[in-house]
């Protein structure tokens, strides 16, 4: 695929993710999606594969301290215990930024190492939409070592 095709996608979808509305009513009460500490996915208390998680990770949002699935037409709670993502690898770019690899295999890129917060139970970085994620065991030890042990 060339680069002009891969922006104009990337054009496409950008504009279609700009018509998600915040204001978008309630389609039910009733918490469908749940997210665990460990960022599994479940629906109606059953595991989502993680293809669908991905794909609803797309259009995850928080809005006051509450998480949404919002769609042009919908929206959804989800109840989160933690954090909505888990970051299982992290790249430390030339330019000073980092490029986050999520469990959902999803990709996040941040300004730099303050972007990371570091709390008692973890260290936790703020990402697009309002999401939060927090660093996993393994990418947690290795943060520590590279950053704060330093």
């Amino acid at each position: 695929m060339s680069k002009t095709s891969e922006n104009s996608k990337a054009d496409k979808v950008g504009s279609a993710l700009k018509q998600l509305r915040q204001d978008n009513a309630l389609c039910t009460e009733t918490v469908l999606f749940h997210i665990d500490n460990q960022g599994q996915w479940f629906y109606q208390n059953e595991p989502l594969p993680t293809k669908f998680a991905r794909l609803f990770s797309s259009i995850l949002q928080r809005i006051d301290a509450e998480h949404f699935l919002i769609t042009p037409v919908e929206k959804l709670k989800v109840s989160v215990e933690s954090v909505p993502l888990i970051i299982v690898d992290y790249q430390a770019l030339e330019s000073g930024s980092f490029k986050l690899v999520t469990g959902l295999d999803t990709y996040f890129n941040i300004e730099g190492v303050s972007a990371f917060t570091i709390e008692e139970d973890g260290v936790f970085v703020e990402l697009s939409n309002g999401l939060a994620a927090k660093l996993g065991r393994a990418c947690y030890y290795r943060f520590v070592e590279e950053y704060v042990l330093e």
